[in-house]
């Protein structure tokens, strides 16, 4: 198995790659990332010297990169590329224009011009919009409500289209939020632990009753793996853990995890579009593929708390600029 694997310098991306070289000792995964802030090759240090594994610099919108790649020969593309933090595209939306959306459809029409044999768009709940009551299911309307959430649907929908007028054989699978090691610190979770942790104010938006879909992120690469091996072509697969918090209950188990008092928290004021609650149905990807989840939200917590409270200088050099003034500079030299 041949893998092309973009953003897998980012959280997901990086922990998928590890996923896949221990289950399968004979595939090959080449992963191409730009090394925007999020990128970060200490997240892959561990395994940068297997022959099974290579680094290639660069931008998924850049369609001779893309098509010098793809003359390798590839069984498979994972497309884990894209401006993800919904803050950032509120400040500015146009990278997420250009990555999102622009870069997905390169390697789509990469993919169909080389004849990939299985193209994988990882999404997010986020295209569906907010639910009130009950899960949106795969058949749901698209309805997204932040510039970022918006470049991800027009991105899937690109994806749908290849599928019904090109047969590409591609996959879309929408993943609720995801916790577990090298989340840029940024994002909630490593955010409260690392304010928490030097005894620092932890803001949450509005009253802190927004509700979201938790799932470790080792399942989500489970699922992925699934639908690589066995999902059918032009269909979609919601993933989620079934495991519903608000952010406010979320932080203060975590305060609790960490021995830290709840007056750490502080409220700030709501962002402009912020979807009150998150819910997928993910019997679809169960009953088709075999996926369940294996961890619980505690257990993913109490992992995921571990794991950054023992790996601080990681997260310390991120949060000092280090590591992107050093990307910035290699990206400019390539």
């Amino acid at each position: 198995m041949k893998l092309l694997v973009t953003g897998g310098a980012g959280f997901i991306g990086s922990n998928f790659i590890h996923y896949i070289l221990s289950e399968h000792p004979n595939c090959e995964i080449t992963n191409l990332d730009k090394l925007t802030y999020a990128g970060n090759l200490e997240n892959l240090r561990d395994i940068e010297n297997d022959p099974r594994y290579h680094f290639v610099i660069g931008d998924i919108a850049d369609r001779e990169l893309i098509n010098n790649l793809l003359h390798g020969g590839y069984d498979t593309i994972v497309n884990f590329a894209a401006e993800s933090h919904v803050d950032r595209s509120i400040l500015d939306a146009t990278p997420f224009i250009e990555t999102n959306i622009k870069g997905t459809q390169t390697l789509l029409e990469g993919a169909r011009q080389y004849r990939v044999g299985r193209f994988i768009q990882v999404s997010t709940d986020e295209v569906y919009g907010s639910i009130q009551n009950g899960k949106f299911t795969e058949k749901s309307p698209l309805s997204p409500n932040s510039p970022y959430a918006a470049s991800k649907a027009a991105a899937d929908l690109l994806c749908h289209a290849y599928w019904k007028t090109y047969q590409l054989p591609v996959i879309i699978t929408r993943c609720s939020n995801n916790l577990g090691p090298f989340q840029f610190p940024e994002k909630l979770i490593p955010l409260a632990i690392t304010k928490a942790w030097e005894n620092k104010p932890i803001p949450i938006y509005g009253d802190g009753l927004n509700v979201r879909d938790w799932i470790y992120v080792a399942d989500h690469c489970r699922a992925l793996n699934l639908a690589i091996q066995r999902g059918k072509p032009g269909e979609i697969y919601n993933v989620a853990a079934n495991q519903e918090k608000m952010n406010l209950e979320l932080i203060h188990q975590l305060l609790d995890i960490m021995g830290k008092p709840r007056s750490l928290v502080s409220f700030v004021a709501d962002r402009p579009g912020h979807d009150r609650r998150y819910a997928l149905d993910a019997g679809k990807i169960t009953q088709a593929l075999g996926w369940k989840p294996f961890y619980s939200f505690e257990q993913a917590l109490a992992a995921t708390v571990d794991w950054y409270l023992n790996h601080e200088p990681w997260w310390r050099k991120i949060k000092s600029g280090e590591y992107a003034k050093y990307y910035d500079k290699m990206y400019s030299q390539r």
